[in-house]
């Protein structure tokens, strides 16, 4: 399959962390990108993956449908790059069509590097969009507390998109998947109206990620994403994460991520692995467990 490619900038950046509320200091505050591991801001991890629903949209075709999506993304993109966009057909199946697509980091006599890396399912134009059910949420084993972050732990917020954050979203991107902006295109494939772009959903475990649990500074480092149904703009969507394992020797947390309408319905689920190096709290975590854990020193 044919590919194409674009230049993210510092101002995108800024643009998709407004869209989103995915304010977290690693993409957005270069004074504190520069102090972290990245050495400056760096893209999200949604962005890269919009990058791949334009694709998606222009090589599928208008009207394609995602139902998962697997993401790595294994070095940075910084403001700047230039990024190529690939897609390959790994499998079909009556029309559900298995995706490898990847995003890489390409310059004249360079090796490409690859950014973000993964694998789709989509349903091509045309056939009807199947029930995808929402998968459970298992607790692994693993390090009790890490950084004041323990299992179990969660965090959620609530949030209505408007048809103007669509808008927004087809102008950032270049994503014009006509179902995510017109009605009748969105009725013709068997939905009640334009439809929620899926980065747009995976973008609210971004802001709450990055923002809240584990907090500003986490580094996105695998995401899997499943759509049971779809959601709508102006319906109250409310997105959750919670830890369900620790690995402190290596700075890692999974999380389990979910985005639910008022009554209910599973809209987006999954799960996320992130890394903490980062983390803005974190010394302040370590100094007041340190305390905590004196002889003589009850914790609060």
């Amino acid at each position: 399959m044919s590919s194409y490619q674009r230049v993210l900038l510092q101002s995108d950046f800024d643009r998709f962390a407004k869209l989103t509320g995915d304010n977290n200091p690693i993409h957005c505050d270069p004074d504190f990108a520069v102090k972290s591991h990245f050495g400056a801001t760096v893209a999200h991890g949604m962005m890269l993956y919009s990058c791949i629903c334009k694709a998606l949209t222009e090589q599928i075709g208008p009207g394609v449908v995602q139902t998962e999506q697997a993401l790595m993304f294994p070095n940075p993109t910084y403001a700047g790059d230039r990024l190529r966009i690939d897609l390959q057909v790994d499998a079909e199946r009556g029309g559900l069509l298995d995706i490898l697509a990847e995003v890489t980091k390409v310059g004249a006599g360079d090796t490409p590097i690859p950014t973000a890396v993964g694998r789709c399912r989509v349903v091509a134009p045309g056939v009807a969009v199947p029930v995808v059910p929402p998968a459970p949420h298992p607790s692994e084993a693993g390090d009790a507390e890490l950084y004041g972050l323990r299992p179990g732990m969660s965090a959620s917020a609530t949030r209505t998109f408007g048809a103007a954050d669509l808008d927004e979203y087809g102008d950032l991107s270049g994503d014009r998947n006509p179902i995510f902006r017109d009605d009748l295109e969105a009725r013709a494939r068997g939905f009640s109206g334009r439809i929620m772009p899926w980065p747009l959903l995976a973008g609210m475990f971004s802001d709450l990620l990055g923002t809240r649990l584990p907090g500003r500074g986490t580094g996105w480092m695998k995401q899997q994403l499943r759509y049971p149904t779809a959601a709508y703009p102006g319906e109250a969507l409310t997105a959750t994460v919670a830890i369900t394992r620790l690995r402190a020797e290596k700075e890692l947390v999974n999380l389990a991520t979910r985005v639910a309408t008022a009554d209910g319905c599973v809209v987006c689920d999954g799960e996320a692995l992130v890394l903490v190096r980062n983390l803005e709290n974190k010394l302040e975590s370590k100094l007041v467990n340190k305390l905590a854990n004196k002889p003589g020193l009850e914790s609060a």
